[in-house]
C-alpha cells in the first residue's frame, strides 16, 4: 500500500467529486452557449467568446482573487446568496464547484462549439424541410453529430478540474474534507518535506495526465477512420 495519510484519501475523492460536478453542471451550461456562439451573427459575439475564453490566459490566482472578492462575504454574489439564504460561497465545496465551471469552461465550450460548426447548417435545414421541430433538430440530428466534441469537452473539463491549484487554493483554501483537493495536498507534502506521499500523488497525477492525452488521441482517431 502506498505511504498515503486518510486526509490524501479523503482529499482524493473530494477531487473527484468536485471533477464530476463541476463536469455535469458544465455539459449543461457550455451546450446552449456553444450552440448560441456557433451560430450567432450578432455583433458582441466576439466579446462573448473572448471572456469565454478569457481562463485560458489568466493566471489561475488572478481569477481565483477575483473570484474570492466576488464570492466573498462582503462580495455581489456572497452577499446575494446569503440573503437568499444559501449561505456562504467562499471557502466550502460550493464555492469551489462556481470557481471550477469558470476556470473550465473554455475547456468544455470549445469542443462543442466546434463540433457544432463542422455540423453545418445543410443537415438542419433538411430536418426542418422534413418538418422537424427547432428542439427536434436539436436533439435529433445536432447532439449525436456533435457526439465527437462532446466526448471531448467531458475529458477535458473533467481533467482540467482534477489539475486545479491557483483557483481552489485562492478560493476554497486548505480545509480538509471540505477544499483540500490533490494539487493542495501535494503542495502540503513538498511543504512538509514529505517527498515519497508527494511523489504518489504527484506521480498519479502525471499518470492520469497521460491517460487523458492518449485517450482523447486514440478518441480522435476512432472518428476520423470512422468517416
Amino acid at each position: 500500500m502506498p505511504p498515503l495519510a486518510p486526509d490524501d484519501w479523503l482529499a482524493l475523492w473530494l477531487t473527484l467529486k468536485l471533477a464530476g460536478v463541476t463536469t455535469l453542471l458544465l455539459l449543461c451550461v457550455a451546450t446552449p452557449l456553444a450552440w448560441w456562439l456557433a451560430y450567432t451573427r450578432r455583433w458582441y459575439a466576439p466579446v462573448v467568446s473572448a471572456l469565454v475564453a478569457l481562463p485560458l490566459v489568466l493566471p489561475p490566482t488572478v481569477l481565483g482573487f477575483y473570484l474570492l472578492v466576488l464570492m466573498g462575504p462582503q462580495g455581489a454574489l456572497g452577499m446575494l446568496f446569503q440573503t437568499l439564504g444559501l449561505g456562504r460561497l467562499s471557502f466550502t465545496f460550493g464555492g469551489l464547484v462556481l470557481g471550477s465551471m469558470l476556470f473550465s469552461l473554455p475547456f468544455a465550450v470549445q469542443p462543442i462549439r466546434n463540433a457544432f460548426e463542422s455540423i453545418g447548417r445543410r443537415p438542419l435545414e433538411v430536418a426542418a424541410s422534413l418538418r422537424a421541430a427547432p428542439l427536434d433538430r436539436f436533439f435529433s440530428v445536432a447532439l449525436p453529430l456533435a457526439r465527437p466534441g462532446f466526448l471531448t469537452a467531458i475529458i477535458l473539463a473533467f481533467a482540467h478540474t482534477v489539475g486545479e491549484f491557483g483557483v481552489v487554493l485562492m478560493l476554497g483554501g486548505n480545509i480538509s474534507g471540505e477544499t483540500r483537493v490533490l494539487s493542495i495536498a501535494i503542495y502540503n507534502h513538498v511543504e512538509a518535506m514529505e517527498y515519497t506521499a508527494a511523489h504518489w500523488l504527484a506521480g498519479g497525477m502525471v499518470l492520469f495526465a497521460f491517460l487523458v492525452l492518449l485517450g482523447l488521441y486514440l478518441l480522435g482517431n476512432k472518428f476520423r477512420v470512422a468517416r
